[in-house]
């Protein structure tokens, strides 16, 4: 007990040494549920102006990990109470019919990748389950017969599941991509069509004893999902490994977040692996391989459960891409040749 009472102290020590305060930030860590958290947010509120704008703030926790703190607060405050009312909470999101999300904020993440806060009405939770994803909607361009053309793409929000009044979307911005381009391009204020939950893995508590996760570029928001819900619950016992590949380490999101969970919780482990590093780099180099494979996951068995997530290139090599029909498909790639079978791999 007193080692994981200074494990915690240390990892809160870490976050609030990174983050700058305002408004966002303070509620989380009024809400932290250290006194090593708390003393930091009540002695950098007292320094910081009162002007300073809240997304700002929310700017630094994408960066430094405070999102975990925040899925800290809100997943595990109260996990009982949450199940108790899950089923009597209204949901801002609607499975069966399109609503309008106002844009509230937007930030710049890396040099290819934004963040995105939707809100809606603070009374009302988004309506997620672990692990699910939202649709989003975009009349984009015309078609030949001169009829809009509309666009459909998921994604999965880093919000907590159970956030109230506003959800946060983690988005790549591709040059060709066109509802990243138009979700992009959006004002503060302009609304994006939205349609939900959409169920993915339906995630329960300790469902396996080891969950191994490889994940590329976006392909890291379902995961987080899952590492959220598993970590923020004192009576889950999962253990989690996670490979993140990704282009260049400027490329990896969420590292810190990632990284302070990985301090604060020893069941769970995470590396690295990326295609062009810097020299100083000390991670996995290269692509994702045999050997990085056999060292990072659970071994073939009942008991373990491989996810995969990424782009179609990464998810062809490892797994094979889900089918045009959006089942799982066969499975194909290093996974298959490692001896697992397709009931022991989920695709995303």
């Amino acid at each position: 007990m007193a080692m994981a009472m200074r494990r915690a102290a240390r990892a809160s020590s870490f976050l609030t040494s990174s983050l700058p305060r305002g408004e966002i930030s303070s509620t989380i860590f009024r809400r932290y549920n250290t006194a090593a958290a708390t003393a930091a947010a009540q002695k950098e509120d007292e320094q910081s102006s009162p002007t300073r704008h809240a997304w700002t703030a929310l700017s630094a926790l994408v960066g430094a990990a405070a999102v975990y703190a925040s899925s800290q607060q809100a997943l595990s405050t109260n996990v009982a109470l949450a199940e108790e009312c899950k089923d009597t909470q209204k949901s801002a999101l609607n499975p069966n019919e399109w609503v309008k999300f106002k844009l509230q904020e937007t930030h710049a993440v890396n040099h290819n990748t934004k963040l995105f806060r939707f809100k809606f009405d603070s009374e009302e939770a988004l309506g997620l389950h672990v692990a699910s994803c939202l649709l989003t909607k975009a009349a984009i361009g015309t078609k030949k017969d001169g009829s809009p053309n509309i666009v459909i793409r998921p994604y999965t929000p880093i919000s907590p599941p159970d956030s109230k009044g506003y959800f946060d979307l983690l988005i790549k911005v591709y040059p060709e991509g066109r509802m990243s381009q138009h979700i992009a391009h959006l004002q503060p204020g302009d609304t994006l069509e939205v349609k939900g939950p959409i169920p993915k893995l339906p995630y329960k508590r300790n469902m396996k004893k080891e969950i191994g996760m490889i994940a590329g570029g976006t392909g890291i928001t379902p995961m987080l999902q899952v590492i959220d819900a598993i970590i923020s619950d004192p009576e889950d016992n999962t253990q989690i490994s996670l490979v993140f590949a990704n282009v260049t380490p400027e490329d990896i999101l969420l590292k810190e977040k990632l990284d302070a969970i990985s301090f604060a919780h020893p069941n769970f482990k995470v590396f690295y692996v990326c295609d062009r590093p810097s020299k100083d780099w000390k991670g996995g180099r290269g692509h994702i391989n045999k050997d990085v494979l056999l060292k990072a996951l659970p071994s073939p068995c009942n008991d373990s459960l491989i996810l995969v997530c990424g782009p179609p290139g990464l998810m062809n090599f490892i797994s094979g891409d889900k089918a045009p029909d959006k089942s799982q498909g066969p499975l194909v790639g290093l996974l298959k040749e490692l001896g697992y079978s397709a009931d022991q791999v989920f695709k995303f």
